[in-house]
């Protein structure tokens, strides 16, 4: 027995570690396109998006422990069912609940390793990501025009220049237009200007040259002509969707949010909805890295149930599964921050559902029984099979 516990612990582990690269990866390669694109010049270096990256990672590894976790058993179990290795060891002797402690362990510490990034991991990651991503953007990027384009990286900001060169930081027939008051509106047309970026001090200079400033203020409109006009802009403003100032509940350590709980007067000013994310944050932390194990062990009388399944179908199979519990998942946390309901019942309905199909499932694999439902299905392919070949 310990050596099959050692071997069904091993051939987990295996999966687990593969399965977690390959998702990660295919995560990581996806958002490498969408992080560049928020800088406007290429001068970031690979290693210094790797180091994003690298804090990136708590964050999705919080989402794709659950499915690695339940793939990784699934797959394992599906194997030996295929195989027949189930049939030999239940032939001498040994049910199924006695194969239960090497993925019971497995799922376990799985869970474990979900509830330390759940609990420490994703604040400090996400700190550090935009502590990290607004210095590049401070001693990295430039500030770069491509000509005839309208570019309005700068929130209330339009740029358009007819000639463009970026390497000398010249503009010819150079136009912007500042929106950034209220009920006001400031257009500067120049036939040149220049531009000097100083990256080390998160400034750039947009000089302009020999133009003019239209000021538009409800029905007034001033026109003053002028010899030099610099704009200063915050390079730390290249950032769209990176809201620095505010506190996000998805971003706040788990026990700050348990606080916040407790008493709303540690984020005065802040609304209902607010508090609501908070609290559905805070269950989510808890029943996500749960799902490890949940999810883990209702995949065993899965495998065993659909046994003699390719492995290509089986992932298929195993992936629609999770997504029926991430949808269930999802549709609670929407439901929590909106009011809808009490975001505990949203957020724990999905493992209680799980655990419920995982504990009737056990029941029939170990005996060998194949649910009526199941039975059904297989017998309509059947049927569907026979009728194809008449």
């Amino acid at each position: 027995m310990k050596l099959l516990q050692r071997q069904i612990f091993l051939e987990l582990l295996k999966l687990f570690g593969l399965t977690v690269s390959c998702l990660l990866g295919l995560i990581l390669v996806g958002r490498m396109l969408q992080l560049r694109s928020l800088f406007l010049s290429q001068n970031i270096g690979i290693l210094n998006i790797l180091q994003l990256f690298f804090f990136l990672t708590p964050f999705f590894l919080l989402l794709i422990t659950p499915i690695a976790t339940m793939l990784s058993v699934f797959l394992t179990f599906l194997r030996m069912s295929t195989d027949n290795e189930l049939v030999a060891l239940k032939a001498s002797g040994v049910s199924l609940y006695r194969m239960l402690p090497a993925p019971a362990l497995f799922c376990a510490l799985c869970t474990l390793f979900a509830f330390f990034i759940s609990f420490w991991g994703l604040a400090w990651g996400m700190d550090m990501f935009k502590t990290k991503l607004y210095y590049f953007a401070k001693t990295h990027s430039k500030f770069a025009l491509q000509p005839g384009v309208f570019n309005k990286e700068f929130p209330h900001i339009t740029f358009y220049a007819h000639q463009v060169d970026n390497e000398k930081g010249q503009l010819k027939f150079a136009f912007v237009r500042d929106d950034s008051i209220k009920n006001t509106s400031v257009v500067v047309v120049a036939p040149e200007a220049e531009i000097e970026s100083t990256p080390e001090q998160a400034l750039i200079h947009i000089v302009f040259k020999n133009g003019k400033i239209f000021r538009e203020s409800g029905d007034e409109l001033n026109v003053l002509k002028f010899g030099r006009y610099s704009i200063k802009l915050d390079l730390g403003k290249l950032l769209v969707g990176f809201n620095f100032s505010e506190e996000k509940a998805k971003d706040m350590p788990f026990f700050r949010l348990n606080a916040i709980r407790g008493d709303h007067d540690l984020m005065p000013g802040q609304d209902d909805r607010f508090y609501r994310k908070v609290d559905t944050e805070f269950y989510k932390r808890l029943t996500l890295p749960l799902g490890c194990f949940v999810l883990g062990m209702f995949a065993i009388p899965i495998a065993s149930i659909f046994r003699g399944l390719r492995q290509q179908y089986g992932l298929l199979m195993a992936m629609g599964l999770f997504m029926v519990y991430y949808t269930m998942f999802s549709i609670g946390v929407s439901m929590g921050e909106s009011g809808t309901i009490p975001p505990q019942y949203g957020m724990w309905a999905p493992n209680l559902l799980f655990v419920l199909v995982a504990s009737v499932g056990m029941r029939y694999a170990n005996l060998e029984r194949t649910p009526s439902v199941i039975h059904r299905l297989r017998h309509l392919r059947l049927s569907r099979g026979k009728r194809g070949e008449a």
